[in-house]
């Protein structure tokens, strides 16, 4: 029994790069999640330079110097971020406090539409039914109005943070972005000189990863922008604030799209009730989740993902519940690693023989 188990545990850790790779690998995870808090405008910084990165390489091969390219790139990520400050949010918050000051209406209002349905159909909706969904209801609202008060309490307390995560994040962008090589070469001087497995990794995830966040970038603006379009056209109300909880859906494969349909089909009944309105903007939305689904995903991600639905749901509640918004964002590429990680790992019979004792 102990030679079956010795023989086993030489075959997955004969080899001592690959070894040295998995504590490399546990020792990161580890430091970022205790540490999550204080490297979050770092791990922002290494996303956003990413990001910008290839932007950079696509500006170099149409002629333009490095110097350039990088100035130019940033410039424009200075005034996306300013855009994005001056316009966007103001506008998302302001449809936000009014979508709160508006939530009682639409809890009487909801109210009514039941107490209806409880006259009509007394025995699919009882009155201990009845009772207990308004109850149920005056509750949530009040724990909301609650989470929102100390949220923004909270807020107020982290002005300072944020103003120092606004100044921070920029400068870590530009010298990562400026001196990438040297960055890497000084992380790779205290890595073994002969790495073949880890620089064959590292190649992979490196492309997947860049990839990965430009395209998910990509969605999240071109879903969120389209959806904005759709409902402002259409008249709908709050219709910022719903593009930006359907843009930022994409982050959840599957089940992100299938939460944020609650709150478009519930504020759009609440607008137009059940009307021609409101089942064509359904329409239009489902159209939009669709061509996400079907067109936009594979035109972005048939290269970054090569993972079984199933794969990539277990990364997202895995790595979301040890590492919150980050580990959603970062299911998908974490779960890629550790199919590379498994791909790469030497078998026992790529390993050396050992000598007889």
């Amino acid at each position: 029994m102990l030679k079956v188990f010795q023989k086993w545990m030489d075959g997955l850790f004969g080899d001592e790069e690959a070894v040295l790779l998995l504590l490399i690998i546990l020792v990161t995870l580890t430091l970022i999640v205790g540490l999550s808090d204080i490297l979050a405008p770092v791990i922002t910084s290494v996303v956003l330079a990413y990001l910008l990165d290839g932007l950079i390489e696509k500006l170099k091969s149409w002629g333009l110097r490095p110097g350039f390219a990088l100035a130019l790139s940033f410039s424009l990520f200075v005034a996306g971020c300013a855009a994005l400050m001056l316009v966007v949010m103001p506008m998302v918050w302001k449809q936000a406090v009014s979508l709160f000051q508006e939530l009682p209406n639409m809890v009487a209002k909801a109210q009514e539409l039941l107490g209806e349905l409880h006259q009509r159909y007394p025995d699919i909706l009882t009155a201990d039914q009845f009772n207990g969904i308004v109850t149920t209801a005056t509750n949530e609202m009040a724990a909301m109005g609650q989470f929102l008060l100390s949220f923004s309490l909270a807020n107020l307390l982290n002005l300072a943070a944020l103003a120092v995560y606004a100044i921070l994040v920029p400068i870590l962008i530009f010298f990562m972005l400026k001196d990438k090589r040297q960055i890497l070469s000084w992380f790779a001087s205290f890595l073994p000189a002969s790495r073949p497995m880890m620089h064959r990794i590292w190649q992979e995830m490196d492309e997947q990863v860049a990839n990965y966040i430009r395209g998910k970038v990509i969605e999240i603006l071109v879903v969120g922008v389209f959806t904005y379009i759709a409902f402002a056209l259409m008249g709908l109300q709050y219709a910022a604030l719903l593009a930006l909880l359907v843009g930022l859906s994409v982050l959840i494969p599957y089940i992100g799209a299938a939460v944020v349909t609650l709150p478009v089909a519930v504020i759009a009944y609440m607008q137009w009730g059940p009307t021609n309105e409101f089942f064509w903007l359904m329409t239009v939305y489902l159209i939009i989740q669709a061509i996400d689904g079907n067109v936009l995903v594979p035109l972005l991600f048939s290269e970054a993902v090569n993972l079984h639905p199933v794969a990539i749901i277990l990364a997202v509640l895995v790595f979301g519940s040890f590492w919150g918004l980050w580990g959603v964002f970062f299911a998908i590429p974490l779960a890629t690693l550790v199919k590379a990680l498994i791909n790469a790992w030497p078998s026992a019979k790529e390993l050396p023989a050992q000598p007889n004792l």
